[in-house]
C-alpha cells in the first residue's frame, strides 16, 4: 500500500480578507462613535493594510473592527501582522501599517518540520518544498495526529492542510 501524504501550508484566502476590509470600511463609515474622526482602513499595495483616525485610541478601534469581521469571515487572525500593535502620529492623524502574512518559508518550515520530528509519530518524514511541508506516513492516523498536534502548538503563523491522501 502506498505511503499517505499531506501539505502543509499557510495561505489566505485574499477574497475573504477583502471582503472583511470592506465590511469593516462600511461599518466605520456608518458608525456613530466613527463621525468626524477621519477614521478608515484601507489596502496598500498587495499585501499592506493601513488603518487611520485622528487618535491612536479610534486606530486600535478601527482594528477591532477590522479584525471582528476576519474573525466572522473565518480567516486566521495570526495571518494579519501588526508589527509594534501602536499606532504611529502622521502629522494630525494616527496610522497603523498591517501585513498579511503568508507562506512557509524558512524558518517557519523549518520550524514546523522541528515540531513533527520532536513530538509527532515516529514513522513521518518531511520535506520542505518551496513554501510547503509536505508530510508523509503509511498511516494516515499519523497524519492526523500531526494536524492535531500543530493546531495546539503555539506557532505565530496560521497553518492549513491540503492535499489529503
Amino acid at each position: 500500500m502506498a505511503d499517505s501524504s499531506m501539505d502543509i501550508v499557510s495561505r489566505v484566502d485574499r477574497q475573504e480578507v477583502d471582503n472583511a476590509l470592506n465590511q469593516a470600511a462600511k461599518e466605520i463609515s456608518q458608525r456613530y462613535d466613527f463621525k468626524n474622526t477621519g477614521a478608515s482602513i484601507e489596502w496598500s499595495g498587495t499585501e499592506k493594510i493601513v488603518l487611520t483616525a485622528n487618535s491612536s485610541e479610534r486606530v486600535l478601534a478601527v482594528l477591532d473592527v477590522f479584525q471582528t469581521k476576519l474573525i466572522k469571515r473565518n480567516v486566521s487572525l495570526k495571518a494579519f501582522d501588526t508589527d509594534d500593535r501602536e499606532p504611529q502620529a502622521s502629522g494630525k492623524e494616527y496610522r497603523l501599517e498591517g501585513v498579511l502574512k503568508e507562506g512557509l518559508a524558512g524558518d517557519r518550515a523549518k520550524k514546523v518540520t522541528k515540531i513533527i520530528r520532536e513530538e509527532g509519530p515516529k514513522g513521518v518524514k518531511t520535506q520542505i518544498t518551496g513554501e510547503e511541508v509536505r508530510a508523509t506516513s503509511k498511516s494516515r492516523d499519523d497524519l492526523q495526529a500531526i494536524q492535531q498536534l500543530l493546531r495546539e502548538s503555539d506557532l505565530d503563523f496560521a497553518v492549513q492542510f491540503t492535499n489529503y491522501r
